[in-house]
């Protein structure tokens, strides 16, 4: 029986699929951070459950050729990557394998993925940075990433997954807030003024928003704030106070005032221009975005007869993306300044064949096919981590669209998904895109073709 604290030395016979090394201890399945395939390390065990047991990684006796020097002077501090001491071509295949393990675990039968679609240069890619600012233990005012599972704040220089205009930008506020002696946000006391610096870039418009997340609209100098940052910072096009005075680990609040601009950027997915607003969703690394969504409009394979449905649309990127190849479109999602956004996306890419609807999925999918008569051709599917409804996969099943192409951020969810998809539908393909290099995480797309 594995023991709280205990040290054991182990071989790592796997990889989880957020990156972390996997030692068979006895009964014991035990996850290992840090730790790579074929490696021989000395651990501690931190937790233990019913037949699993979290370890922390004191040694490595036997190392992997695929273990590097990490490129980063906070990885082993910083909660935001977890594969820079990985390679980044044999990360790319862990990835794969891990997907792999997963879903032949769930599906209970031998899977293959086509291919896992690497970048060409796998740093600097996010084009949105969130900063908390706060306070240090000696009581000054800091800026950076938060500690692995903790709201300690780092301070970073030059984080190697963000976005380098955008980085510069953060600073160069920072600076002034330092200089000016603008209070950062204390969450232990709830004091202070300035929560977050978040900063979005268009990647192919060079346009940045900056955003100042607040506990009240009262920001001083504000005025002198916009010029300098302007004036260092020409791309930045629009700034923006959101406030937020909650006591809540929840970032943005609802309330946003521009302050210098429209309120808003562009960038482009491929030919489609998308308005970016402050709370828009928006994928972080458009560059493999568009790879994706190739993939997904390849597998979708449209002839421009086909009425497709986009469930979980966000602001309509995937649908819109598709829409010039489809006869009609049908847009579903919750959150309604989404879908004030694919309406807008829509108009803004002379789409027409569009039509951007509020509400869940399972509630929307079935009132289209009862009242409007509305049957899909194609469904894409884009939920979130969680995956889907069940109710919108029994909808699914009763409608039995000709194909579904599953977008997922989580093999477990799709893998959950998929099992009851194959009921009535054949996993036909699945490829992977590297959305976020130097994490363990990767979206994936499925063609699932009716039986």
């Amino acid at each position: 029986m594995i023991q709280k604290n205990e040290e054991l030395e182990v071989e790592i016979i796997d990889q989880g699929y957020e990156g972390e090394g996997i030692a068979k201890v006895d009964s014991f399945v035990v996850f290992v951070p840090e730790a790579i395939q074929g490696e021989t390390v000395r651990i501690k065990i931190l937790k233990v459950k019913q037949n699993i047991a979290f370890a922390k990684l004191l040694t490595v006796l036997k190392s992997s050729p695929y273990r590097i020097v990490p490129d980063c002077g906070t990885y082993a501090k910083c909660g935001g990557c977890n594969l820079r001491h990985v390679d980044y071509q044999a990360s790319l295949e862990m990835k794969k394998q891990a997907v792999k393990n997963t879903l032949q675990k769930a599906l209970q039968k031998e899977i293959e993925i086509a291919e896992i679609i690497g970048m060409e240069n796998p740093c600097y890619y996010r084009n949105k940075l969130q900063y908390p600012v706060g306070v240090n233990e000696n009581g000054e005012m800091t800026m950076g990433v938060f500690a692995k599972r903790s709201h300690r704040i780092i301070p970073t220089e030059d984080c190697k997954i963000q976005n380098q205009d955008c980085q510069k930008v953060a600073q160069d506020v920072f600076a002034f807030l330092k200089e000016h002696q603008i209070t950062g946000y204390d969450e232990t006391t709830n004091q202070g003024l300035v929560r977050h610096i978040i900063v979005r870039i268009g990647i192919k418009t060079d346009e940045i928003m900056l955003i100042l997340v607040l506990t009240s609209w009262e920001l001083p100098y504000e005025e002198e704030l916009m010029k300098t940052v302007t004036n260092q910072n020409p791309k930045v096009k629009t700034i923006i106070k959101n406030l937020n005075h909650q006591n809540t680990n929840v970032i943005l609040g609802k309330e946003n005032k521009t302050i210098y601009g429209e309120g808003y950027i562009f960038d482009y997915l491929g030919d489609k221009k998308f308005k970016i607003s402050p709370l828009s969703f928006y994928q972080v690394n458009p560059v493999q975005t568009v790879k994706l969504y190739q993939k997904a409009v390849e597998y979708a394979a449209l002839t421009g007869q086909e009425t497709i449905f986009d469930l979980y649309c966000g602001v309509g990127t995937i649908g819109i993306f598709a829409a010039d190849k489809a006869k009609k479109l049908y847009g579903i999602e919750i959150v309604k300044n989404a879908i004030q956004d694919a309406r807008e996306n829509a108009k803004i890419n002379h789409v027409d064949n569009a039509a951007f609807l509020v509400g869940k999925v399972e509630t929307i999918l079935p009132e289209l096919l009862e009242k409007e008569k509305v049957r899909p051709d194609v469904v894409f599917l884009d939920p979130p981590r969680k995956g889907c409804d069940r109710m919108a996969i029994e909808t699914l099943l009763n409608v039995l669209p000709k194909k579904i192409v599953y977008i997922s951020c989580n093999p477990a969810s799709l893998a959950r998904d998929l099992a009851i998809l194959e009921e009535k539908y054949h996993l036909e393909e699945i490829s992977l895109s590297d959305m976020f290099p130097g994490t363990g995480h990767v979206e994936s797309v499925s063609i699932l073709k009716l039986k």
